[in-house]
C-alpha cells in the first residue's frame, strides 16, 4: 500500500474508550481501514498487541500530564 494516510483529527471528549467508555487519549487505526480508541489505561494494557496491527497511533495521552489551559488564570 502506498501514498499518504489523511490527518488524523484530535480526540475530544465525545470520544470514548471502545473497552470501558471512558475518554479515550488514543487512536489506533488497523491494517482493515478501522479504528480502535482507547483511554490510557487501555492502551497500556494492551498496547503491545495492538501495535502489531496499527498502521498508525495517535497517541494523545501527554495531554493528561499537561495544566488545563487558563487554571494558572484563575
Amino acid at each position: 500500500m502506498t501514498g499518504t494516510l489523511a490527518p488524523t483529527r484530535p480526540l475530544t471528549a465525545g470520544d470514548r474508550c471502545d473497552r470501558c467508555g471512558a475518554q479515550a487519549y488514543v487512536r489506533v487505526v488497523l491494517n482493515s481501514g478501522g479504528e480502535l480508541l482507547f483511554c490510557a489505561h487501555h492502551m497500556r494494557q494492551h498496547g503491545e498487541s495492538v501495535r502489531k496491527v496499527a498502521v498508525e497511533i495517535h497517541d494523545e495521552t501527554d495531554r493528561l500530564l499537561s495544566p488545563k489551559a487558563g487554571a494558572a488564570e484563575r
